[in-house]
C-alpha cells in the first residue's frame, strides 16, 4: 500500500484515485483525504461527495477497471 506524502497515513485505493482525479493521473505518491482537502481548500465531505459523483458516473479511477 502507499502511504500519504505529507502525513504518512496509509491510503485506500479511494483515496489514491482521489489523488489522480483531482491532481494528476499520472502521480506516483498521493494525498490523503485530509490532505487532499487542505490543499484543494475544500472540506473532506466535499471531496466525498465528488467522488460519490464520480462513482455514478462510472469514473473508472474509482471502479478498478
Amino acid at each position: 500500500m502507499s502511504a500519504c506524502m505529507r502525513c504518512e497515513r496509509e491510503l485506500s485505493h479511494v483515496e489514491i484515485s482521489a489523488h489522480r482525479k483531482f491532481i494528476n493521473r499520472g502521480s506516483k505518491s498521493f494525498l490523503c483525504k485530509s490532505c487532499l482537502a487542505k490543499e484543494l481548500g475544500v472540506t473532506e465531505e466535499t471531496i466525498d461527495r465528488k467522488i460519490q459523483q464520480f462513482i455514478l458516473q462510472g469514473c473508472t479511477l474509482f471502479t478498478g477497471e
